[in-house]
């Protein structure tokens, strides 16, 4: 590997971990799993997967090369915003509610079923890329692949992303009806906060 490339292309299990924790619970009570969920129910599955999967990736490249850019800034610049972002996402989990689960039975009961690939594809794609632009989990990744590195945070965050819509289409009913989504958002802000204390740490120290 040339010594000479812009980013650092290391990968870090910890990191990758890390990524993957922080990402799936955040996305979880987000309004993006939901939509997976009511697509679900009208469309066929393993077709919304790969939209929705194809939308993340764009979305993650687009996270991360901006988290690489900004890593460019003084480090405890960079440590300050990033626990600032950090401790904004906790707020906003530990906040929590909304009725994103009311909408999509309610999305997915009222609209008609979709059939075929491309046109299942496109909207599953089309959802998820309008949906996620400025979204939490998307800042999230552009701020740990500014303090962390980019390899292991994409993968990471990919990985959790593309887990939490598929799970949203195999059990999304069940985990809607039985695991108080509450609970996952409190877990995703303590983990946030966490996050949020270790790079204020890091930026004085």
């Amino acid at each position: 590997m040339s010594p000479d490339l812009p980013f650092d292309l290391s990968f870090d299990g910890a990191t990758f971990a890390t990524a993957f924790a922080v990402i799936f619970l955040a996305e979880l009570p987000d309004k993006t799993m939901f939509a997976s969920l009511a697509m679900g129910t009208r469309m066929r599955a393993p077709w919304v997967w790969l939209g929705t999967s194809s939308a993340f990736l764009v979305h993650v490249a687009v996270a991360v090369a901006a988290g690489s850019a900004f890593a460019l800034l003084p480090e405890p610049l960079v440590h300050a915003v990033a626990a600032a972002l950090f401790a904004f996402g906790a707020y906003t989990l530990l906040r929590g509610g909304g009725d994103e689960d009311g909408d999509a039975e309610e999305a997915g009961g009222r609209a008609p079923r979709i059939t075929g690939f491309w046109r299942t594809y496109v909207t599953a794609f089309t959802v998820v890329f309008i949906s996620e632009w400025g979204d939490l989990t998307q800042i999230t990744t552009a701020n740990l692949a500014a303090t962390r590195g980019p390899l292991p945070v994409a993968l990471g965050a990919l990985l959790a992303l593309m887990s939490v819509s598929a799970l949203a289409l195999v059990a999304g009913r069940f985990i809607a009806d039985r695991v108080p989504l509450r609970v996952v958002q409190r877990v995703g802000g303590a983990v946030m906060a966490a996050l949020a204390v270790w790079s204020l740490l890091e930026a004085i120290l």
